[in-house]
């Protein structure tokens, strides 16, 4: 864990606390390793109600209730597939909000049916809950283990900002 996401973690906490909110993850590439950060602040089992991960498709599908049709047009890293894992992970875990992620950090990419390519390096992030969920997308191959680092950081950034934005500033502890 860096330094960064340890400090944003301390923030996330910060206002999920005050606000007696809770949070939830969907983790496809990173494998639990957002749920690791959230969850290495004292305190983190009063707003962290748990994670999936889930690398299969068919756990997408049946677990977060993620559109086949979708995952078939656009494939499963695309930012329809990650909007639609926020709303599962929220429903699942009844939370208010969530993370959810899924990519290709490598070393292999992806060829659907669809004749879409989906190269290496290529995650989408989502937070948020159903009707104001906010996206990015990573698509810079630095190998597979600093992609999941700058994918974590950049998941843990994205939820600190977006709660900031729905909650309120950061009050220090």
């Amino acid at each position: 864990m860096t330094f960064d996401s340890k400090i944003v973690s301390r923030e996330i906490s910060a206002l999920l606390w005050r606000n007696h909110k809770t949070l939830s993850t969907a983790e496809s590439c990173t494998a639990g390793r957002i749920s690791s950060v959230i969850t290495s602040i004292p305190g983190s089992s009063n707003y962290f109600k748990g994670g999936l991960v889930c690398y299969w498709t068919d756990l997408k599908e049946s677990f977060l209730h993620v559109d086949p049709e979708t995952i078939c047009r656009e494939t499963v890293v695309s930012e329809n597939v990650v909007r639609q894992m926020v709303v599962g992970a929220n429903s699942m875990f009844q939370t208010d909000y969530a993370i959810a992620i899924s990519g290709y950090a490598g070393p292999g990419g992806d060829s659907t049916n669809s004749g879409t390519s989906v190269p290496v390096g290529t995650i989408w992030i989502a937070v948020g809950r159903e009707g104001n969920i906010r996206t990015v997308k990573l698509d810079e191959d630095k190998g597979r283990e600093r992609n999941l680092e700058y994918a974590t950081v950049c998941a843990v950034r994205l939820l600190r900002d977006y709660l900031v934005d729905e909650l309120g500033e950061i009050v220090a502890e």
